[in-house]
């Protein structure tokens, strides 16, 4: 099988596409947006408070996993605390492959 290398999508992006498929994970990273380097509680919290989300620590944690997985996340541990990061180079690799182009009015 012959495919062209520029046309195919690395793994990297499908795993990138497939993290951003859930409302939940996209609901994670609008939080870390506003307010990045939140534990696990804190992310529980939120989501709960601001989108009625009754998830476990349990799925949320498994969410984050699929989240960091693809490098979206991005975790520091200080003590027995773990921090999350929004990591936005995948979504610019992505942007990134499609340059925008101004088009004229006919």
């Amino acid at each position: 099988m012959i495919c062209k290398p520029s046309l195919a999508y690395s793994v990297f992006v499908v795993d990138v596409f497939r993290a951003l498929d859930d409302e939940t994970r996209r609901l994670v990273l609008d939080e870390l947006s506003v307010r990045d380097g939140q534990t696990l509680f804190e992310i529980c919290s939120v989501l709960t408070m601001r989108h009625g989300l009754s998830l476990t620590r349990q799925a949320i944690s498994q969410h984050l996993g699929v989240l960091e997985s693809a490098g979206l996340v991005v975790t520091e541990r200080r003590g027995r605390a773990k921090f999350h990061f929004f990591n936005r180079d995948p979504l610019s690799e992505i942007t990134g492959r499609w340059p925008s182009r101004k088009t004229t009015p006919p």
